[in-house]
């Protein structure tokens, strides 16, 4: 049986590698090995620099060899592993120049999902941002970090969503995870409590309907890596 969840996986009817029962069905193999690897490099059990044993881990799920090239190719897509021909796949580094790309990318590209929804978005999608921002203050405060990284997550997906762009929304959420999954870190309290600041101001400017302004905010203040790069020095030991 494949199955997949949150934080659960069951490999194959011989698979040693069993997991809590929050599991939703119907993801391929290829997903579960893929989703299996980000945990165990959320987990900080794969770091930057290890090699990868294939063997190893093909005996420990009760996989073929096939679901996990495939999944070690999207990985390798994504930046998060290099396969190296006849030496191995090596987990990456993330780099200054990485995150400075990302956070590039991230602006520009969550500029154009808000300025696709922009017209769409109403009074209800205001509420819900208002209501998760105030959630993510309470979050920091007690240092649920895992929460408080969902949470976030949420409130940007409102628009993002709401542009209905697939293409979009894969990229920024591969991005996303590279820049913060792997591994999990303690958030700097001060450094998020800028950037919820900068929700607050986003919202206001869809409320008065200042597309530029709300775009601006996003693209050259919110994603802005020279803005933040005192805190992301910081954050990532750089």
């Amino acid at each position: 049986m494949d199955v997949i969840g949150s934080s659960a996986f069951i490999f194959g009817e011989n698979s040693k590698f069993i997991m809590a029962p929050t599991a939703t069905i119907n993801k391929s193999l290829r997903e579960q090995v893929y989703a299996y690897f980000c945990e165990l490099m959320k987990k900080g059990e794969l770091t930057p620099g290890k090699y990868i044993n294939q063997t190893e881990i093909c005996n420990e799920l009760d996989i073929s060899k096939a679901p996990l090239r495939d999944a070690l190719i999207q990985l390798e897509t994504e930046g998060f592993v290099s396969i190296l021909p006849r030496r191995g796949v090596i987990i990456n580094p993330l780099s200054l120049e990485d995150v400075a790309n990302a956070y590039q990318i991230l602006g520009g590209l969550e500029s154009v999902a808000l300025e696709q929804a922009f017209h769409r978005l109403g009074p209800s999608h205001l509420e819900e941002m208002e209501r998760i921002n105030a959630e993510l203050l309470h979050r920091l405060q007690k240092g649920l970090f895992d929460e408080y990284y969902a949470l976030n997550n949420e409130l940007h997906n409102i628009f993002i969503d709401v542009a209905a762009n697939a293409s979009l929304k894969r990229i920024v959420t591969s991005l996303k995870q590279r820049l913060y999954d792997f591994p999990l870190r303690p958030y700097i309290v001060e450094w998020e409590k800028e950037n919820l600041r900068e929700h607050d101001r986003l919202i206001v400017s869809i409320e008065k309907g200042n597309i530029r302004a709300a775009m601006d905010i996003l693209r050259y203040e919110h994603w802005n890596f020279e803005l933040h790069q005192e805190g992301i020095k910081t954050f990532y030991e750089f």
